[in-house]
């Protein structure tokens, strides 16, 4: 069982009932509507279309909606603008004229108050870049260092400014409203800047009764800046590379990663890598060796997820790129991991019951964990562990939370009804894993689960053999 989980972004590439067939099949755990390109349209489409191969697969598959976020772009323009290095640019706000040769509206009237003269712009995936040398009422004269071709509606980065939009946009709401109907299992938040972004977040959610789970994407200085509560404030963490490698040093982006997985696992949050794992097979059929390397890295740091974006959303071969992941992360996966659960924390008496547990489990040959789980809470705890061999079996009541367990690690989610005995509901769990294959006679099968003494319920772990 590979127990590092693949997220694949959905677009025109992948969205026909054959193709999603196909990556269900080849592995994939997770697909990310990505609001930033997706109609609601689209999404009302292909949703019961997920849920519907899904049930057919008899697979947990969960979906996650990633809002588009505050993003800064530049206006249309009538004609491409060629600028060459020590070029002027003016960007303007408010539809303000200019009498430049060279100059575009930006769709953020805060920008004047934002930038300072001596702060590097980034426009267009920071293949532009540009300093501000002189400001004015509505208008930022910068001089072009790096040059290129700058088209209509191209992203612009600004490293290290605080810039005060709002967590959430008009857009965001309305895309959170529909994710909600459709009752997703994960909803991203793009261009977090502070725990209290996360707080709006989950009163948004709550609002419309979603319980969908909140994932920070981590994608400039200030997020790394404030990673540990950013951890804290949200149920899962994205590494969302592509901007961040604009927003910060392109050498440091190794050592970000590995401290954010690396804080991830110590303070019990999954934790997706995601953006380029694989971007030439876009076009091609095979990955570059450097990619086959940045994944292996990513899966021996025992992150839990890895995610696709173009590769999948528009490229020419989405169920190969899925394939590539399968076969590197069940490789990777046994020649161990970085061991980074070592200093996982255990704050409360049920995180150090689940720890014994999984003790347990590494010191028997053939171990298999089994635990049962109302609100993903103890599977969780276990996932976090990160145990040497055993598999888990994460077994719960319900479908949400089947669902969602779709992203820890190391978890292979079952849906069965938990009896008011939990000794029956054992059984139940038992004969699942024999029917299916996943254990065979003579397995130690060591359960977390809870039991009734009286008229309590409390925590326990037992060792018992596979029938």
């Amino acid at each position: 069982m590979r127990k590092t989980k693949i997220v694949c972004t959905l677009g025109p590439a992948s969205e026909r009932p054959d193709v999603l067939r196909q990556l269900i099949d080849a592995g994939t755990d997770i697909f990310r509507l990505n609001m930033s390109h997706a109609s609601h349209r689209s999404v009302r489409d292909v949703v019961p279309r997920i849920r519907a191969l899904a049930k057919e697969a008899h697979r947990p598959v969960a979906i996650l909606l990633d809002t588009q976020g505050p993003a800064i772009r530049t206006g249309e323009l009538k004609a491409d603008l060629h600028l060459k290095q020590g070029d002027t640019l003016e960007l303007t706000v408010a539809d303000a004229k200019s009498e430049e040769p060279y100059s575009v509206d930006v769709n953020y009237d805060g920008f004047i108050d934002d930038v300072s003269v001596g702060d590097t712009v980034l426009v267009d995936n920071g293949l532009i870049r540009l300093m501000a040398i002189e400001k004015g009422e509505k208008r930022i004269r910068c001089k072009v260092i790096i040059p290129g071709t700058l088209g209509s509606r191209r992203h612009i980065n600004l490293p290290g400014v605080h810039v005060n939009l709002p967590p959430l946009t008009e857009k965001d709401i309305a895309d959170i409203s529909l994710g909600a109907e459709l009752d997703v299992d994960f909803v991203a938040l793009s261009f977090v800047r502070e725990k209290s972004d996360l707080d709006q977040l989950r009163r948004a959610l709550a609002e419309k009764k979603s319980k969908a789970l909140i994932i920070a994407k981590i994608e400039d200085q200030l997020a790394v800046g404030a990673i540990t509560e950013m951890i804290e404030g949200a149920d899962a963490i994205m590494i969302a590379r592509g901007d961040l490698a604009i927003e910060c040093p392109m050498e440091e982006l190794p050592i970000i990663q590995r401290r954010i997985v690396k804080s991830c696992i110590r303070l019990g949050k999954p934790v997706i890598v995601a953006t380029q794992l694989l971007e030439s097979m876009i076009t091609n059929p095979l990955p570059t060796r450097a990619e086959i390397t940045d994944v292996a890295n990513a899966v021996f740091e025992q992150a839990d997820a890895i995610m696709l974006s173009a590769e999948t959303s528009l490229g020419r071969y989405p169920v190969e790129c899925v394939r590539v992941l399968d076969r590197i992360a069940l490789r990777i996966e046994r020649s161990g991991g970085a061991g980074y659960a070592a200093e996982a924390i255990l704050e409360d008496d049920r995180q150090k019951t689940v720890a014994s547990a999984v003790a347990l489990a590494n010191s028997l040959e053939r171990a298999k964990l089994v635990v049962f789980t109302r609100h993903g809470t103890m599977a969780r705890n276990v996932s976090n562990i990160r145990p040497e061999n055993a598999p888990i079996f994460g077994f719960t009541s319900s479908e949400r939370v089947y669902r969602q367990l779709s992203i820890l690690w190391g978890v292979y989610p079952v849906r069965i009804n938990f009896a008011d005995d939990p000794n029956a509901t054992i059984e139940v769990a038992e004969k699942f894993l024999r029917q299916h294959n996943l254990t065979v006679a003579g397995d130690q099968l060591v359960i977390i689960s809870d039991i009734r003494v009286g008229d309590e319920r409390i925590d326990s772990v037992q060792l018992r053999a596979a029938k």
